[in-house]
C-alpha cells in the first residue's frame, strides 16, 4: 500500500545505532519487495530475526488438479466446504494457475500453537463471516464482516476469531497486490475520482512487543509446501517500524460505487490489481438512469481472462438460483451474460443491493479436486431457454 506508516519507536536515521535502555543494540531488518526497488519497511527487533533452531517436517499443500484445461462454466457452492478446526487445514484451493490460488476456508479456531508466513504470495483474505483480530509482526488489525485483509508476502501472522462460525474467500497472489494505478496520481495518492481513499485504509494500530526466548514454531509456505521452522525467539519482538510495506484492511462497505446513465463496465468496480489479475467489488448502488437503460449487464466474451465471481449477500440481479457463498467461473474463450429473464427483470429497477467480489485472471484457471466436490456440473447449461 503506497502510504507511509510508523508504529512504535524508531531511531532518527536508518542504519544507525539504536540502543535499548541497557545499552545493547536493537536489531534492524529491512523488509523489502521487488529486490530493492519496491515498497519496504525498516523494523527494529529485540533479538536477531535470523535465529532458526530447527527445521522439522515439511509437507505438500499443492492443489490437486481435476481439469487442467477447462472451458466449462461452473457454479461452486462455497458454503458446502466443511468447517475445520485448524486455520491452515481449512483452506481449500478451488481454482489455480501459475499466478494465484483462489481458496475457500471455514476455520473454527484461532491459530494458537504456531505462527504462519507465506513466502510465495501476498494474501487477500475476504471476511464473509466472522470477526476477530489479525495479529502480525508489524502490528494488529481488528476485522469483521466485509473486510479485505491484505497481508504482504513474508509477514508473520496469527489470526484470532471471536466465534467458530467463520467463512473466508482467499486469493494467494504470486504477484504483489496494489491499489489500482488508474486511481493514483504520480505521487501514489488516490485521486478524487477513486471509489475509495486513504481514510478508508485501516493500518496496524497495536504493536505486540515480546522479549521471549524459547521455541516458536513458524509454519512457512514455500512453493506449495509447508515447513515447520523453530525459531529461538518470539517473532513478535518488533519495538517499532516505519515504511510502506505492511498489512492493512479495507472494508467492501467503504467502496463508493461509480454509476452512470448507461451500464458501466466492470473496471469501475476495480479495488485491487496485480500484473496478473484484478479484484473488483460489486456493492449496493443506484442503477443506470438513462430513460431507456437496461440495468442488467450485456453479454460479453471472455477473450483474455477467466472471470470468478464470489457472491457475498443481496439479490444477484443477473443470475438465477445463486446464493451467498456461491462462486461462478466463466472461463476465457466463451461469451457469458445474464441468465434468461434477468434482462427483462432489471428494466425499471432503480437500485441493487448485491454484494460480491470478482477476480479476473489473465491466465486460464485450472479446476481442482476440492472444487469438484462442491461443483454444479450442469451450470453451463443454465442459459438454455
Amino acid at each position: 500500500m503506497p502510504l507511509y506508516h510508523k508504529l512504535g519507536n524508531i531511531p532518527p536515521k536508518r542504519h544507525t545505532q539504536f540502543r535499548k535502555p541497557n545499552g545493547n543494540l536493537y536489531y534492524e531488518q529491512l523488509f523489502g519487495t521487488v529486490g530493492f526497488d519496491g515498497m519496504y519497511t525498516n523494523s527494529y527487533h529485540e533479538h536477531r530475526p535470523t535465529q532458526v533452531k530447527e527445521i522439522r517436517k515439511h509437507y505438500s499443500v499443492a492443489p490437486k488438479i481435476s481439469k487442467a484445461n477447462n472451458i466449462q462454466s461452473y457454479r461452486l457452492r462455497g458454503f458446502q466446504v466443511t468447517p475445520e478446526n485448524d486455520f491452515l487445514e481449512s483452506r481449500k484451493i478451488v481454482l489455480t494457475n501459475s499466478d494465484c490460488h483462489i481458496a475457500l476456508a471455514a476455520p473454527k479456531h484461532s491459530t494458537k500453537d504456531y505462527f504462519y508466513k507465506n513466502t510465495d504470495s501476498d494474501e487477500l483474505l475476504f471476511i464473509h463471516k466472522g470477526a476477530g483480530k489479525l495479529r502480525t509482526m508489524l502490528g494488529n488489525i481488528d476485522f469483521k464482516y466485509g473486510d479485505y485483509l491484505i497481508i504482504p508476502r513474508g509477514i508473520i501472522y496469527k489470526i484470532d476469531f471471536d466465534t467458530e462460525d467463520n467463512r473466508l474467500f482467499i486469493v494467494e497472489s504470486h504477484r504483489p497486490i496494489y491499489t489500482p494505478k488508474r486511481y493514483r496520481n504520480w505521487f501514489g495518492q488516490l485521486l478524487e475520482h477513486s471509489p475509495f481513499c486513504e481514510r478508508d485504509i485501516r493500518r496496524p494500530y497495536e504493536l505486540e512487543t515480546n522479549n521471549e526466548k524459547g521455541e516458536f514454531i513458524i509454519k512457512v509456505k514455500k512453493k506449495d509446501e509447508i515447513f515447520d521452522m523453530v525459531y529461538a525467539t518470539h517473532p513478535f519482538d518488533v519495538i517499532g517500524y516505519d515504511g510502506y510495506n505492511y498489512p492493512y484492511a479495507f472494508s467492501i462497505h467503504d467502496f463508493e460505487p461509480i454509476t452512470g446513465r448507461i451500464h458501466q463496465p466492470p473496471p469501475v468496480h476495480q479495488t485491487f490489481e496485480t500484473d496478473a489479475f484484478v479484484v473488483c467489488s460489486f456493492v449496493p448502488r443506484l442503477y443506470d438512469y438513462h430513460p431507456e437503460s437496461i440495468p442488467a449487464p450485456y453479454n460479453h466474451s471472455n477473450i483474455d481472462s477467466d472471470e470468478v465471481l464470489y457472491y457475498v449477500d443481496g439479490d444477484f440481479m443477473s443470475r438465477n438460483d445463486v446464493e451467498a457463498g456461491h462462486i461462478s467461473l466463466h472461463p476465457a474463450g466463451i461469451p457469458h451474460g445474464p441468465h434468461p429473464g434477468a434482462v427483462e427483470r432489471s428494466i425499471g429497477k432503480k437500485d441493487t443491493q448485491e454484494l460480491a467480489v470478482m477476480v479476473d485472471t489473465f491466465k486460464p484457471l485450472m479446476v481442482t479436486e476440492e472444487a469438484m466436490k462442491i461443483a454444479d456440473e450442469k451450470y453451463f447449461q443454465s442459459w438454455l431457454e
